[in-house]
């Protein structure tokens, strides 16, 4: 890891914590050569993951669309940078468990669908309505009374 400072490799790690539910690691290190101190970041990664989209076209999982389409359910909505990264991590987490190489979008939007029913009703509605493309106001409408029902219970 090169020194944000002085640009040396010569760095040591001081401190290591789990954050993220185990999947992340803080670092605290300290440079060798002109002793300036900075965290570090790491993060799991899917790897080796190809997405078949719905015109059957395929591409590699990239985590940069999830959050993209995440950051715009959640929008305006009252949670913490934290809760967003346990989410992403609870939904790449289940795209591992697949075991799979190739995962259909369909999949991966099943996936998010669940999670984000539990995390955020709204944000939840936001998201089907564009993931499931309502044909109409009486689809919507129904999706969202079943969200009340649900609730109640």
């Amino acid at each position: 890891m090169h020194c944000p400072i002085c640009l040396k490799q010569d760095t040591k790690v001081l401190d290591s914590r789990i954050i993220s539910d185990g999947f992340a690691i803080r670092r605290r290190r300290e440079c060798q050569h002109c002793s300036y101190r900075f965290s570090t970041f790491e993060e799991m990664e899917l790897l080796n993951v190809t997405v078949v989209k719905r015109d059957g076209r395929r591409e590699s999982y990239n985590r940069d669309k999830l959050e993209k389409g995440l950051r715009r359910a959640i929008e305006k909505r009252p949670h913490t940078k934290e809760a967003y990264k346990k989410l992403i991590n609870k939904i790449e987490r289940d795209i591992q468990k697949k075991r799979k190489e190739e995962i259909k979008s369909e999949e991966i939007g099943q996936i998010v669908v669940k999670h984000l029913k539990r995390f955020d009703k709204i944000a939840y509605i936001r998201f089907a309505s564009v993931y499931y493309t309502f044909a109409d106001v009486k689809s919507f409408h129904k999706e969202i009374n079943s969200l009340i029902k649900k609730s109640k219970k």
